[in-house]
């Protein structure tokens, strides 16, 4: 049953063993990877840099090559079999390599902890396509973004605590290697205890043949999302927010205790605002989104990083004059709380740029092939962090940038790589623009919206009560939705743009332009070809008295050409509002009466083809709409 808060997933076996599940690897994986790099860097290679930089930059390479080379085969093995028994398997993996870790690290054996990090980031590659291909399996479309968040929400708090143990531990002197190699047993251990508890996951596509070559692989994987252009530019958009995040997190370090002046604490303490923010702004896209894919947050998400990213070199563009600075000493410096609130809010609002991003393409996806979309997206993420990693070193090194410089470069190319993918996918442009509206206007109930089906061509038919009317609904629907529309009202300044961008359908009457109405019975048509919504208002215009008018038979004639389902639709609460006609019938002027005030949008069951006429439709929206104009 679907959850109207998203903390009561928790309480669900279809949802909270899997969560604990992803949530100990990843806490895993930090903890392993941090106390190995440590070892490495500080006791190992203390006194030899060029070593110390050797090992560090090995490490990251080793635990990001499995995502090159495997996600393809990990995609196809999430799409094949049972999800639980799979995440079972491999978290039994993961117990054999923490037992040899403990040996690793007693010996203090680089070459074989090198190899164990390939394995744990095998272990990561596996599971990766599993996890998002498990949520659209578990979870209903309601509860997917409130799903999405809490993953978000416990990786970057585990990727925190993860890293913040095993640098604790690993340095305690005579015993840290024991502790280290103990704490990753238990949580292996752990993580299988709860991974036993999973319900089985049907395979979406048990037939499915493997294909054991990785690159030819990996390049069909790539081929499956070139199909799907908004599935294609969300991944790019994760891949780029990887790209971004990449590039601050690996400089975190050096900003710390070269920008900052602070101690070894104070880059811990950096990294837990930053994990802080983006498990707040994860939380929050349940809430702002009203338990739908909301990719109005999108474009939102990447103004907020843009801005807050940008100002983190206007805060302290200076080396520090004060050096070994503790986390107190710091907090008394008055510069500090605008480099903490512009972090803090850069990764709040990459949580909203990511979440819907993912639940997009959750939902965008053939199930049968979900989980290989995902593959493909790590693919791409790992290739965009190498990007990162190699613009970093030549931006630092050859251009000699200094690190806030390079913050600020980043968070330009950020706002250049948002405005390209929006040009692209206006979707994304016209969503945001309607959730800034509408929200900021209304507070909407939203019933039975489920009737409207999640694939395939439909007909929406509404009354037309407002100037707002095809924002509410374009808003409202989780699909993109074409709207046919009064030209006059096609052409108001402002609201034009926001319908161009979503591809509204201008439409006259037969003795105003013959051919426009021509024109749109076409496009009407084509777009219901292409397996899209359309929606139109049968009534000709706004309602002048508060009433539904009587429906137009131009429905019946779409119906004609191209049958298919009619889902009526009722606008509530929306007469009187200053963008409709009851002031100006009144000869009043047109005063808002109510800000932010509840309005409606009813949704009935689908009607049939054959049965769906223009009379019956009326009486199916009145009944939706009852006495609340």
């Amino acid at each position: 049953m679907s959850s109207s808060n998203q903390f009561a997933l928790l309480k669900s076996r279809r949802f909270a063993p899997f969560f604990w599940t992803q949530a100990l690897g990843a806490f895993n994986d930090n903890v392993f990877k941090n106390a190995l790099v440590i070892m490495a860097v500080y006791q190992i290679a203390a006194h030899d840099p060029a070593r110390a930089t050797s090992y560090t930059n090995m490490a990251a390479a080793l635990f990001i090559a499995p995502f090159l080379l495997f996600s393809a085969t990990s995609g196809q093995l999430s799409d094949k079999f049972d999800k639980a028994k799979l995440a079972q398997l491999v978290k039994v993996m993961e117990v054999g390599i923490m037992l040899i870790a403990l040996f690793a690290f007693l010996a203090k054996s680089i070459p074989l902890l090198m190899t164990l990090l390939f394995m744990m980031g095998l272990h990561s590659t596996l599971f990766g396509p599993l996890k998002y291909g498990l949520l659209p399996q578990v979870l209903d479309s309601r509860e997917l973004v409130g799903g999405n968040g809490l993953i978000e929400m416990a990786t970057f708090l585990a990727i925190l605590l993860g890293q913040t143990l095993g640098a604790v531990l690993i340095n305690i002197p005579d015993t840290g290697a024991w502790l280290v190699g103990g704490a990753c047993i238990l949580t292996a251990v752990a993580g299988l205890a709860s991974s036993l508890r999973m319900p089985p996951v049907p395979a979406p596509d048990p037939d499915l043949k493997i294909n054991w070559n990785p690159f030819s692989e990996s390049w069909n994987n790539l081929s499956y999302i070139r199909g799907n252009r908004a599935v294609l530019l969300s991944c790019m958009g994760i891949s780029w927010f990887w790209f971004f995040g990449s590039v601050f997190i690996t400089q975190l370090p050096t900003y710390a205790q070269s920008i900052i002046g602070g101690n070894a604490s104070v880059y811990t303490f950096l990294l837990a605002v930053f994990s802080l923010g983006i498990g707040i702004g994860s939380l929050l896209c349940e809430r702002l989104s009203g338990h739908k894919v909301e990719i109005g947050l999108v474009p939102f998400g990447s103004i907020g990083m843009t801005l807050f990213g940008a100002d983190l070199y206007f805060a302290k563009p200076d080396l520090a004059v004060a050096h070994d600075l503790t986390i107190a000493a710091l907090l008394v410096q008055p510069w500090i709380w605008r480099v903490l609130v512009d972090l803090l809010l850069m990764a709040v609002f990459s949580g909203f740029f990511i979440v819907p991003l993912f639940a997009l393409i959750q939902t965008r996806s053939d199930p049968a092939r979900r989980s290989r979309v995902i593959a493909a997206n790590n693919i791409l993420n790992a290739l965009f962090m190498v990007v990162a990693a190699g613009l970093s070193v030549l931006l630092l090194g050859v251009a000699k940038l200094s690190i806030p410089q390079l913050l600020l470069a980043t968070a330009l190319m950020n706002a250049v790589v948002a405005i390209y993918i929006y040009t692209l996918v206006p979707e994304f442009l016209m969503r945001f623009l309607s959730w800034i509206l509408v929200n900021t206007l209304y507070r909407i109930k939203l019933d039975g919206l489920d009737h409207i089906p999640d694939e395939g061509p439909a007909l929406l038919v509404s009354n037309h009560v407002s100037f707002m009317d095809a924002l509410i609904i374009g808003g409202s629907v989780r699909r993109p939705v074409r709207f046919v529309m009064y030209y006059k009202i096609f052409n108001i300044p402002l609201l034009s743009f926001i319908f161009r961008t979503a591809k509204a359908i201008p439409i006259a009457g037969y003795k105003e332009n013959p051919e426009l109405l021509a024109k749109a019975f076409d496009e009407v048509d084509a777009e219901l070809a292409q397996g899209n919504l359309v929606c139109i208002f049968p009534e000709g215009g706004l309602t002048k008295d508060g009433e539904i008018a009587e429906f137009k038979a131009g429905l019946e004639r779409i119906l004609e050409r191209r049958p298919v389902p009619v889902v009526p639709l009722a606008l509530r609460g929306l007469w009187g509002s200053i963008f409709s006609r009851r002031d100006s019938a009144l000869g009043r002027a047109r005063l808002p009466r109510r800000f932010r005030s509840r309005i409606g949008l009813a949704a009935g069951a689908a009607v049939e083809p054959a049965a769906a006429t223009a009379d019956l439709l009326q009486q199916r929206v009145s009944a939706l709409r009852g006495a609340d104009a």
